[in-house]
């Protein structure tokens, strides 16, 4: 026989399995599971449960018995537990809170959906107001409260929009070393918090700073970690997060579990998510944290900030895009999508395939596999509308597609859609633009 467990009354805090010396308990979506082979009745995991939901087998008729872990005496668990007993157990029951292998999703030790708001040379990044929104939907759904994060330097002007955006508790590092984005401090900041507070759910969005300091947090607090998600939503069964993202080059969607550490942790592609509401004058709970930094133990330095064009602007940023698809036939002909962008201020960007040609970068890529876009207006020329293509743009504002081809794809979501020779349509396009933007200056 071995140690048995009443379901009704686990509560899988993970006490259990972090107490016993042989490794003869696990936790499986949230509770205690007992390997017969290698349970051996010792008793230590009865004491430390706090919810009495473990009992060791018993002979029948006769009481149920637990071993004193100092002296290996035997009380009759009809009655009060001796105290030595009781602290034993309360003690090893804290030791857990930082220990536990499967946190319970929506519990009291790890609680809360944290997003971390990217605030860089004066800047926050929208994504951070679009994760406020989509982190209020999860913490609904499991009871929980909703907080930002703020790292930086003189952040005060933050503050407020964090609450306007959803917050509900704010939590601040506020030092010079953190006024230019490294990874060192940053990572230790928020380490720190996450140490301290013990959040269930953190969200980041997957730019540039957010792919490259949340690995660094996961590794140091020892969870997982899933970059560039595009949904989330929450297991009605388990409570936890599940993670959406692309996988197998943006073939198939992969659903991701954390079913055994804590915090959860997600990187979510910016504009993905709807921007929520802005209620100015909303307030909460604000709480500053001094954390010392040390700049001489800081390796990395920043000599210079140099600032990017509107051209040059992060796809995830962009107003305006004019994406290229394979249809324009040789990268000589960029010249055209170029022209177009010149006169309306846009974004250059194109498809899987303009980028494996050679004609684009990487970081100009639109679809499962580059950027994720929600601009006000795309034009997409020479775009057949495969469906990698088509979840990262198709909630732009405005869609124009330009095709030789009347059944292609990508017609089927655009506002408007010309069928045509673009050789032609799109130099019309661009003198067109010009000539109504000039006038238009002129009056």
């Amino acid at each position: 026989m071995t140690v048995a467990v009443d379901k009704t009354k686990c509560i899988g805090c993970g006490a259990c399995v972090v107490e016993c010396p042989i490794e003869a308990l696990d936790l499986i979506d949230g509770l205690a599971v007992v390997n017969p082979q290698k349970c051996n009745d010792n008793g230590k995991c009865v004491i430390v449960c706090p919810t009495n939901a473990l009992t060791l087998p018993n002979q029948p008729d006769q009481p149920k018995q637990a071993l004193d872990p100092e002296a290996g005496s035997k009380f009759d668990l009809k009655e009060p537990l001796p105290d030595t007993v009781k602290d034993y157990a309360q003690d090893n029951q804290k030791k857990t809170i930082s220990a536990q292998a499967a946190p319970v999703a929506g519990g009291d030790v790890w609680s809360g959906v944290w997003v971390i708001i990217e605030y860089s040379n004066g800047k926050v990044a929208p994504v951070s107001w679009e994760l406020l929104g989509e982190g209020r939907k999860l913490a609904d759904s499991i009871g929980c409260g909703l907080c930002g994060v703020i790292t930086g330097y003189q952040v005060d002007s933050v503050i407020p929009e964090a609450f306007a955006y959803g917050a509900e508790k704010v939590y601040v590092v506020d030092h010079p070393a953190l006024k230019d984005y490294r990874t060192e401090p940053y990572a230790e900041a928020i380490t720190s918090l996450v140490t301290k507070y013990q959040p269930e759910i953190i969200l980041m969005g997957a730019t540039s700073m957010g792919r490259d300091v949340f690995p660094a947090i996961a590794t140091r607090v020892q969870t997982g970690l899933t970059a560039d998600c595009t949904v989330l939503g929450i297991d009605p069964e388990t409570k936890l997060l599940q993670q959406t993202r692309p996988a197998f080059g943006g073939n198939i969607m992969a659903t991701i579990l954390c079913r055994t550490s804590r915090p959860q942790m997600a990187t979510v592609r910016p504009r993905v998510m709807a921007m929520p509401e802005r209620v100015e004058g909303r307030e909460g709970e604000l709480i500053h944290e001094d954390i010392p930094f040390d700049e001489s133990t800081i390796r990395t330095k920043v000599l210079e900030f140099i600032s990017s064009d509107a051209k040059s602007a992060f796809l995830d940023k962009a107003e305006i895009i004019v994406a290229v698809g394979l249809g324009i036939a040789a990268k000589r002909n960029m010249v055209l999508a170029e022209e177009l962008a010149e006169v309306l201020g846009a974004t250059i960007a194109g498809s899987r395939g303009a980028v494996e040609a050679g004609w684009l970068t990487h970081d100009q890529q639109v679809g499962q596999s580059g950027t994720t876009v929600r601009p006000k207006v795309y034009i997409a020329i020479g775009i057949s509308g495969a469906i990698q293509h088509l979840v990262g743009m198709e909630t732009s504002d405005f869609i124009i597609a330009i095709n030789n081809d009347p059944e292609a794809t990508i017609l089927k979501v655009a506002n408007y859609g010309i069928v045509g020779d673009l050789f032609q349509i799109v130099p019309a396009m661009t003198a067109e633009f010009k000539k109504r933007l000039q006038h238009g200056v002129a009056n």
